[in-house]
């Protein structure tokens, strides 16, 4: 097949961007070409979600455009991949016809070849992920785009918590993780090309576990990661706080490449929700490992999630979550509205909460999440902070960046910042973001090992 020009439109979690970066590499190898505009495209691909209702939507407009260029263009391909796609299927193509290729998140591999077999006029193609998994599937091949400076490392895909409300693991599949030494190389390579700033990824990090070498968990992969690859910097996301073991605790402080930040999902404050949910923890457990990160590493930022409205979810419930928020100081919160997922246990209980309900109890909890993190960011003006410059912001002027706590902040800088380490004085705060200046006669550091928060003598 001639080679075509290609564009991808990506939903949902950071395990999506990467597998759009890394179909976007396999199609270009193929001879393919990225197109410069989405109306010049010969090739049509949405990468989507289907965590939440909201997500599924998105997905179907963006496939509404898709079927108006089509209508001027009959030629055009439209692929449609993703988690919607494993958990729909065929129905995808009855609800859209004209949807030529759907494919599940473990074909990424195929899809070049794929796409030569719709070309060739062979109908629409449905490719689905059964119960194998290929390795090929899983690597990630140091999939970036030119000039980034931070990559995510795709380490593992899957999980088996078979949470009540989620769909992750019908349609990601159980836990399946890639060798360790697989990694390190990859995470070498990276580094190899300029990037400063990794962030492991997984739907559940802490579950790794080496195919190749029973008991080398996630913390020895930290570890070799850190001792191997070197990295400047090390994130990872996301993990189960009943999978956080002491070993993961202890890292921090340990391995100067390891950032300060740790994303753990909390999702209520209520123990009977959370039993509900099949999270198999309590609000007691959960806070002794926060208690655990904040003893080992003074200044850590925990973030986390929450879900409001869950089937059951009393108002008595609804304030032990809000009193968890007050108590716990969150550095930043991701809170959604429950939205039931077909084939989910929680699909089949019934709702408790009106939309208007939830509405109600996500804009009490964000408002309170959005004074703490504001605080938060105030007890920093004035403070020192090392940041990575990943790019101009969206505020005129300015570059934007972040500490090793993940917090943004914006700077005037000069060109040429990308990519640098610059210390930068911290001069106002927002509940999101903060806004800093370059402090005179501070040099650019590569010390990973350097503190995440000093005061300006």
């Amino acid at each position: 097949m001639p080679g075509l020009s290609f564009h991808i439109e990506t939903l949902g979690c950071q395990m999506n961007e990467q597998d759009s970066l890394l179909l976007r590499e396999r199609l270009v190898r193929a001879g393919h070409r990225e197109a410069s505009a989405l109306e010049d495209a010969d090739v049509l691909i949405v990468n989507t979600c289907s965590i939440r209702q909201k997500a599924e939507e998105k997905a179907y407009s963006i496939l509404g455009r898709f079927r108006a260029l089509k209508q001027g263009r009959p030629g055009i391909l439209v692929a449609v991949g993703g988690c919607l796609s494993q958990q729909k299927g065929e129905t995808l193509l009855r609800r859209m016809p004209w949807v030529d290729l759907v494919f599940g998140p473990g074909q990424g591999p195929r899809i070049p070849d794929l796409l030569d077999v719709c070309k060739a006029g062979a109908g629409p193609v449905v490719a689905l992920d059964g119960g194998e998994w290929s390795a090929e599937a899983l690597e990630s091949d140091g999939a970036i785009r030119p000039g980034e400076v931070k990559a995510y490392l795709k380490i593992m895909e899957g999980c088996d918590n078979f949470c009540s409300y989620c769909i992750v693991p019908y349609v990601r599949g159980l836990p399946r993780s890639r060798p360790a030494r697989s990694i390190v190389e990859e995470a070498k390579g990276l580094v190899d090309r300029g990037v400063k700033d990794i962030t492991l990824i997984g739907q559940n990090v802490s579950a790794y576990r080496d195919p190749d070498c029973p008991g080398f968990g996630f913390a020895e992969l930290l570890e070799s990661v850190c001792n191997q690859a070197r990295p400047v910097r090390l994130r990872f996301t996301t993990s189960h706080p009943k999978d956080t073991t002491r070993d993961l605790i202890d890292s921090f402080g340990k391995l100067p490449p390891l950032c300060e930040h740790m994303h753990l999902p909390l999702q209520s404050g209520s123990d009977r929700v959370l039993a509900a949910m099949g999270r198999g923890y309590t609000l007691a457990a959960y806070r002794e490992i926060v208690c655990a990160l904040r003893e080992r590493c003074p200044g850590i930022s925990i973030t986390s999630d929450i879900i409001v409205g869950f089937p059951g979810e009393t108002h008595r419930d609804f304030e032990k979550t809000l009193d968890a928020v007050r108590e716990i100081r969150f550095d930043s919160l991701f809170s959604f509205k429950f939205s039931p997922r077909p084939g989910t246990r929680a699909a089949t209980l019934r709702q408790t909460a009106s939309d208007a309900l939830k509405t109600e109890r996500l804009k009490t909890l964000q408002a309170i999440q959005r004074e703490i993190g504001l605080e938060k960011n105030k007890s920093l003006v004035g403070c020192k902070e090392e940041i990575l410059v990943e790019g101009r912001s969206r505020r005129g002027g300015l570059w934007t960046g972040r500490t090793r706590t993940n917090r943004v902040v914006n700077v005037p800088g000069p060109s040429g910042w990308l990519g640098k380490l610059v210390w930068v004085r911290i001069e106002r705060a927002g509940p999101h973001s903060l806004l800093g200046r370059s402090v005179e006669g501070a040099e650019p550091s590569e010390d990973a090992s350097s503190k995440a928060k000093r005061k300006v003598s």
